[in-house]
């Protein structure tokens, strides 16, 4: 997913359900920055190819042009790795990994891109809802 425009957190995280500027809605997207260092009651995670799950481990990728490449420098392979660590440690009751399905038509959303990472995530014994 990528995140073009910035959420305002005073909006996202403080207003109701009346304002679609809010979280209710999910307009908008906060990223691992927005929420460092937050407790967040619930949190949805939307798992994208750049991080994929391997029979060698995790693989870290970056989308630029309109291809997926490989991350070669440790340092950048650490950093996407600890976003991911960010987003998945922010909820306190609750939360939902969305994986999404692979599409055979689109070669920047492959179905190998998603499928290993669900199946592993699955076999941990995430729920699938």
């Amino acid at each position: 997913i990528d995140v073009k425009s910035p959420m305002n957190p005073i909006h996202w995280f403080l207003n109701g359900k009346d304002d679609v500027r809010s979280s209710y809605f999910l307009e908008d997207v906060a990223t691992e920055f927005h929420v460092q260092g937050l407790e967040l009651d619930w949190a949805c995670i939307a798992w994208d190819g750049d991080l994929r799950y391997s029979n060698d481990g995790w693989k870290t990728h970056e989308f630029r042009g309109s291809k997926w490449l490989n991350i070669n420098k440790e340092e950048r392979k650490q950093y996407l790795i600890n976003a991911y660590r960010v987003l998945l440690t922010r909820a306190r009751q609750g939360m939902i990994i969305v994986v999404p399905n692979g599409d055979t038509e689109d070669p920047t959303r492959k179905p190998e891109y998603y499928d290993a990472t669900f199946n592993y995530l699955k076999s941990l014994g995430i729920q699938v809802i």
